[in-house]
């Protein structure tokens, strides 16, 4: 099997950055959570709400996707690169769940998700650079800051909406997951004013994600 050079390795994160945040959904191996659900009416104010939080979803997993293959990009051990691979594919999964209800809305994405991609990528790749501990770390931090996301979301969600509530709880499970998983492999503790950092740009995202 031929190995790639950088450039192939480039141009394949190009083409795959620029799929997922102007392309149509990825296709998901697992059945759509909220598939046999109904859908319960909403009232202008519930939608609207709903479809901001789903845009900020969709937008967090489109970070997520770029913050994977950024770290993959740069992995000193090939067993983590794949690691984080596997990681990223199964985001693509949140990424077609969460556009799929944002369709049931009749609500676009965000239109910044290539800032929230590209900018995530660069995060991504510098954490691998710097020791696969400290990539491990991040995505633990990362994966943590994102449930307490989650379970906020869940806390705003209309009770009727049981489409939404589904789909977000089985994403939340997965993100729980990739948290532990990254514990076990050897995460590294990140230094407090990292955590403070990740925390700002996450709240800055999801203030502009909500709107735009």
């Amino acid at each position: 099997m031929r190995r790639l050079s950088l450039t192939d390795r480039l141009v394949d994160e190009l083409q795959h950055g620029l799929g997922t945040c102007h392309l149509r959904p990825p296709a998901a191996t697992r059945p759509y959570p909220a598939a046999n659900l109904d859908q319960h009416e909403l009232s202008g104010e519930e939608q609207a709400r709903v479809a901001g939080l789903m845009r900020v979803n969709n937008a967090g997993e489109v970070a997520a996707q770029g913050l994977y293959r950024g770290q993959a990009f740069s992995a000193r051990e090939a067993s983590l690169g794949e690691a984080m691979m596997e990681a990223a594919e199964e985001e693509n999964e949140h990424l077609n769940w969460c556009q799929r209800r944002l369709s049931e809305l009749n609500q676009p994405r965000s239109l910044l998700d290539g800032v929230w991609y590209w900018g995530s990528f660069t995060i991504g790749a510098l954490a691998g650079a710097a020791g696969d501990k400290w990539s491990l770390g991040f995505v633990k931090e990362t994966e943590q800051q994102v449930c307490s996301h989650l379970d906020q979301h869940l806390q705003r969600l209309p009770e009727q909406d049981q489409r939404s509530r589904v789909i977000l709880e089985t994403m939340r499970a997965d993100e729980q997951r990739h948290a532990i998983n990254a514990e076990l492999a050897g995460a590294a503790e990140l230094p407090k004013a990292v955590k403070s950092a990740m925390t700002l740009v996450s709240k800055i995202m999801t203030f502009t994600a909500y709107r735009i």
